[in-house]
């Protein structure tokens, strides 16, 4: 099968789609739950921070299991548990019950990131990691971008109940196919031996005997990598759980607006995963850089563009507020799936689901901290003040990343393909 790669990737991309649809269908859903189980903003972010307290938990452990297990395995194990937390949702009866499902759905979720770049570790010669991290990466603004046509209509024509029930169930058939359709490249017959040997002459990074919290935690670049992911964070964060809030409490928008428009950030969010990913081997061509000082380029570029969303509290009109909105998403995705590959550029193929998990904890505990900062603070201060916070943490971040990441940094044993 030419191309297998490209397919497994896509694969992927869809299993991702399908976990930020199930994360995504609460905040959609919630103008509606919150006349009719009478949830406050204060108690939403309680809900929303017990996701993310479970996830960032949650993120190594995954990762130390997915390098355990496989990625075959591993990841769909996670994916039925994902799907049946999202549909526990539906017998939720106040904020106490819905944030015990969500911190459920936190605990099963954290696995995707760590799995999915797994995958490209598996599958992808170096130069390709950062296009096919930004095509998997893209998946994750698919399912939020699904979310508000798709619980909307579930809404109006039947429940609230029946929302969750449909966006968990949809995991359940991707986990048949994963199962069906996936193997290392070693083993998959459909894979042509040309393609094959691409893939293994391709890869710079080398096995070690097994994943090492220790050995991870110690070095320089992880934490060249987890300050910058826990700075950029906390847009994702807000995007994802407070832009339908915001357009419903701020900007009056009616639920039928809301899932007219709200998906629009997160599909410029999937330009920005793709055409970041594109952007690294060209910053490499253009500027005659090596890889990781690509990455580093395409994590500035999306911090400059982060201003844009700085800049809503001075939108005059909803639609203005919207765009500024799609500005962030694009940058932030472009950003983030940079700094998503670095693990897989930094670290060896048997401790990068661990390695990835571990700077997604730092991610996730700027983003809860973020969120509670929110919940308790927009309805006095507005949120105006929060959105420039966000463009102010991506520049730090970048800062971070060009002090703390050597740019000469590479796998054990290998020096990075300079390819253009």
């Amino acid at each position: 099968m030419k191309g297998l790669r490209w397919w497994i990737i896509g694969l992927v991309m869809i299993g991702v789609a399908l976990n930020y649809l199930s994360r995504s269908s609460l905040s959609v859903a919630m103008p509606t739950l919150s006349k009719q189980l009478g949830i406050s903003t204060q108690q939403y972010s309680y809900v929303v921070a017990a996701f993310q307290a479970a996830y960032t938990v949650m993120q190594p452990i995954a990762g130390y299991v997915l390098d355990m297990l496989g990625t075959k395995i591993g990841f769909a194990i996670f994916a039925l548990a994902w799907s049946l937390a999202n549909a526990l949702h539906g017998f939720a009866s106040g904020w106490l019950s819905l944030a015990f499902f969500r911190g459920l759905l936190g605990l099963t979720e954290a696995s995707v990131i760590p799995a999915g770049l797994k995958v490209v570790s598996e599958w992808f010669p170096d130069k390709e990691r950062s296009i096919a991290t930004g095509w998997f990466n893209a998946g994750t603004a698919i399912g939020a971008m699904i979310a508000p046509p798709l619980v909307v209509w579930c809404i109006l024509h039947s429940s609230w109940q029946m929302a969750f029930v449909v966006t968990g169930g949809l995991g359940f058939v991707w986990v048949a196919i994963w199962l069906f359709a996936y193997r290392t490249p070693r083993d998959h017959v459909r894979l042509e031996p040309s393609e094959r040997q691409y893939i293994v002459d391709g890869q710079s990074n080398t096995d070690i005997e097994k994943a090492s919290w220790k050995h991870i935690l110690s070095s320089r670049k992880f934490w060249g990598i987890a300050i910058p992911r826990f700075l950029a964070d906390p847009a994702w964060a807000t995007f994802n759980f407070w832009i339908p809030l915001y357009l419903s409490t701020v900007r009056h928008m009616s639920l039928k607006e809301i899932a007219m428009f709200a998906w629009l950030p997160f599909l410029a969010a999937d330009l920005g995963s793709i055409v970041g990913g594109y952007l690294s081997p060209l910053f490499m061509k253009w500027f005659n850089v090596s890889l990781i000082s690509s990455r580093k380029l395409v994590v500035t570029t999306g911090a400059i563009l982060m201003f844009g969303p700085a800049c809503i509290g001075l939108a005059t009109d909803a639609h203005t507020a919207v765009y500024l909105f799609c500005v962030g998403g694009f940058a932030h995705q472009a950003l983030s799936g940079a700094l998503i590959t670095l693990a897989s550029d930094v670290f060896g193929k048997n401790e990068v689901a661990t390695a990835s998990g571990l700077t997604g904890t730092a991610a996730w505990l700027g983003s809860i901290s973020f969120s509670l900062i929110i919940g308790a603070v927009a309805t006095t201060i507005g949120y105006n003040p929060l959105f420039v916070c966000l463009a102010l943490f991506d520049v730090l971040g970048a800062i971070v990343l060009w002090t703390v990441l050597s740019s000469t940094e590479t796998t054990p044993t290998a020096q990075p393909v300079l390819q253009s």
